[in-house]
């Protein structure tokens, strides 16, 4: 029982040692202001992003069946404001004509909007991280990496989408008959349904930071400061709903209402973001495996990291 009580202590002091390293990296890196830049991309990728989404959804579901599960994803993320934003966007998208230059210009619109807004956010990332592209490395290479490295990332949201509508679809149908044959059990749906969501965000922000950056990092770290983000996200989405909901800002534009609650929403989605990548940069320092530049990028502050004092006994033997 000793034992327990002191690796709790030790535990909850390295959690505290953590979170006070990560909130002074993430302050020092201006993450107002790189959330304030992928907000803006974000937006403007809106529409790309969620034409993929309901195209990979119309694979197992039917066209006006994977609009609604898509619209109904982003209901339960943003809330009914950016849920009305979505339906106005998949609504005008419809309306594009079919001629040849409607559908020339919508494919390089999706491959260059939907893109976007991940290399933004990689850029950031590297900033976080430290590195940059190697000095004298091919502009044009990078920029076709990057581009094809961040659709992946797209492709591998709408996938992770489809598995939590797929799953979110089947919670659904247990609990419709669950509620006939076992009653006061709705809390168990309750509990499948949040542990889903936490499970697939988990995985969403381990792959951007496992991939997205220009870095070499171990999945244990990785998954570390996912599972942190995704717990920041999760308690974040209600907070931020009971925020809103107070100030009434959605009324208060009128009807730009809605847009803004959107904007806010990826605003406040962008620095949680933010803040567990240099969670999981201070972790993977501290107590993990080192963050390694890839062959074409360069590490930018290397005395960034001595703020952060490694406590690895088996690194300090591999570096020292």
């Amino acid at each position: 029982m000793r034992s327990f009580f002191s690796n709790l202590n030790t535990g909850t002091r390295r959690g505290w040692e953590l979170t006070v390293l990560a909130l002074g990296q993430w302050w020092n890196d201006d993450a107002f202001r790189l959330a304030s830049s992928l907000a803006f991309y974000t937006i403007f990728s809106l529409a790309p992003i969620l034409l993929i989404s309901v195209g990979l959804a119309s694979v197992i579901f039917s066209e006006a069946e994977a609009k609604r599960q898509v619209i109904q994803q982003i209901e339960l993320m943003t809330g009914s404001e950016g849920a009305v934003i979505a339906r106005q966007v998949l609504n005008n998208l419809g309306r594009i004509g079919g001629n040849f230059k409607a559908i020339l210009g919508g494919i390089i619109t999706v491959l260059i909007g939907s893109t976007a807004v991940f290399v933004n956010l990689q850029s950031a990332l590297n900033y976080i991280w430290k590195v940059k592209p190697a000095p004298g490395s091919s502009m044009w290479k990078g920029l076709i990496r990057d581009r094809i490295r961040s659709f992946g990332i797209v492709l591998s949201v709408g996938f992770l989408l489809i598995v939590s509508m797929g799953f979110s679809a089947l919670v659904s149908g247990m609990q419709e008959l669950g509620a006939q044959r076992m009653e006061g059990f709705s809390w168990v749906w309750n509990f499948s349904n949040v542990a889903i969501s936490f499970i697939i965000t988990t995985l969403l922000f381990a792959m951007i930071y496992k991939y997205l950056p220009d870095v070499r990092i171990g999945w244990g770290d990785v998954l570390i400061g996912a599972a942190i983000t995704s717990g920041l996200f999760s308690a974040g989405k209600y907070l931020i709903g009971l925020y809103l909901g107070r100030t009434a800002i959605g009324s208060t534009y009128g009807a730009a209402g809605s847009f803004v609650v959107l904007l806010i929403w990826i605003y406040y989605s962008a620095l949680i973001s933010f803040l567990g990548a240099e969670f999981t940069r201070v972790y993977a320092r501290r107590y993990g495996t080192r963050i390694i530049p890839e062959p074409h990028a360069v590490r930018i502050d290397s005395d960034a990291d001595s703020a952060i004092p490694s406590q690895n006994p088996k690194r300090k033997r591999k570096t020292g």
